[in-house]
């Protein structure tokens, strides 16, 4: 089967029959095994700092409050992570429910990692029904067709709800049955999936940044989650994270290999973060 049509399949075919590991494929597109390695060197740099050792919670809770800023930058929400820290109201504005889903999603993916394997499917429903606390009865369910969608930064025409529905179902199949590529192939594809097909009728981007967390950490990569992607994310910035996200959706081997060294160099900085909250514990800055 041809590299394009393993990308753009992937998560419509049955696991079962001669490609049962199609994401396998994608681990082998060039520049992608130096992303994998340069990821597992910045995730070993923090894991093996000394403080990590003794005030890992402190340096995980940090690393959650950065992600959700993080996340919600990307979602419009551009706010200074001290204001993050700040807020106890997150209800004011459209601003603050962002960052308010946000800072959420990053408290209840820790305790959905179980789950997460044998039904992604229910974990990504909760996961919408988390961020999106204040709608109405369209909360955590699959969007239908001619139901709008609210996602203002990815602008690409929306899959129907039948195309959505399968490309779901092929999605969760791939993750239950497993597979032999890295953790960061597996994450930057549910992670653009979920892009591409925008299944709810809001908070999709946040969602999508969710479930790659979920991968990272439940794959053992990141099992503190201490390498926040969505820091990495912003930091790239909006236009890099689109520039790259087309990529994904353009299917060809160059545009998916462009998306995963994105979604590898976002980990790597979301690393180095985490790197530099255990200098500073360290010398007694924070």
């Amino acid at each position: 089967m041809g590299m394009v049509t393993v990308v753009r399949r992937v998560v419509l075919m049955s696991t079962t029959g001669a490609n049962a590991d199609p994401l396998a494929a994608l681990g082998s597109l060039p520049g992608v095994a130096e992303s994998v390695e340069s990821v597992r060197k910045a995730a070993d740099r923090v894991y093996g700092h000394r403080i990590m050792r003794r005030r890992s919670n402190e340096v995980t809770s940090e690393a959650a409050l950065r992600g959700a800023r993080g996340s919600a930058a990307l979602s419009g929400a551009d706010w200074a992570l001290e204001e993050v820290r700040r807020r106890t109201d997150f209800s004011g504005d459209d601003e603050a429910r962002v960052v308010g889903a946000a800072l959420r999603l990053t408290a209840e993916a820790g305790q959905l990692l179980s789950v997460w394997r044998q039904s992604p499917l229910r974990v990504l429903a909760r996961l919408h029904l988390v961020a999106a606390a204040d709608k109405g009865e369209e909360v955590g369910r699959p969007r239908q067709d001619g139901e709008p969608v609210d996602e203002p930064l990815i602008e690409l025409p929306l899959p129907d709800a039948a195309e959505v529905e399968g490309r779901l179902d092929g999605l969760a199949q791939l993750i239950i049955a497993g597979s032999s590529a890295p953790a960061l192939v597996t994450a930057a594809v549910v992670h653009g999936e979920l892009l591409a097909l925008r299944p709810f009728v809001s908070h999709n981007g946040l969602v999508a940044r969710a479930a790659e967390r979920i991968v990272l950490v439940g794959s053992g990569l990141d099992p503190k989650s201490v390498c926040p992607a969505e820091v990495g994310q912003a930091e790239q910035g909006r236009a890099a994270y689109l520039a790259a996200f087309e990529g994904y959706v353009s299917g060809t081997p160059e545009g998916m290999a462009t998306w995963i060294a994105h979604c590898g160099k976002a980990v790597g900085l979301g690393a180095r973060e985490s790197t530099a909250v255990c200098e500073a514990l360290q010398r007694g800055a924070a």
